[in-house]
């Protein structure tokens, strides 16, 4: 999957609008109901575009031992991952795992805001 894509797939996320991030013009951001769920660096790091995505803590440590193109971010903490796009992440789960950080967003979500996620 390569940039394009991914930032194509993230907008099919129900309710998911994109912005550049306020102190980054290089940084997509994408949201639901208001709230970040995938960053998208706009330029390649270190060669190659990386995403960044919520996770479940559980599933972060799953995926980091499995994948090379999934690991920590830069704070070393499981609730967010960089996600190499192009490398052996298969595209299939890369699209989970996008749908995997929108769902933990709206977890998070008051139970009324979840509803009205659900509802819209």
């Amino acid at each position: 999957m390569n940039i394009e894509e991914c930032r194509k797939y993230c907008l099919s996320v129900k309710g998911a609008a994109e912005s550049l991030t306020l102190l980054n013009h290089n940084v997509l951001t994408l949201k639901v109901m208001n709230k970040v769920f995938v960053y998208i660096p706009l330029e390649p790091k270190d060669g190659v575009f990386k995403i960044y995505l919520k996770c479940n803590p559980e599933k972060s440590v799953e995926l980091r031992e499995k994948y090379n193109g999934i690991n920590p971010d830069d704070f070393k903490t499981l609730l967010w991952n960089w996600v190499t796009l192009e490398s052996d992440v298969p595209d299939t789960l890369i699209e989970e795992l996008i749908r995997h950080s929108a769902d933990e967003v709206i977890l998070k979500l008051p139970k009324k805001k979840q509803e009205e996620y659900k509802n819209s």
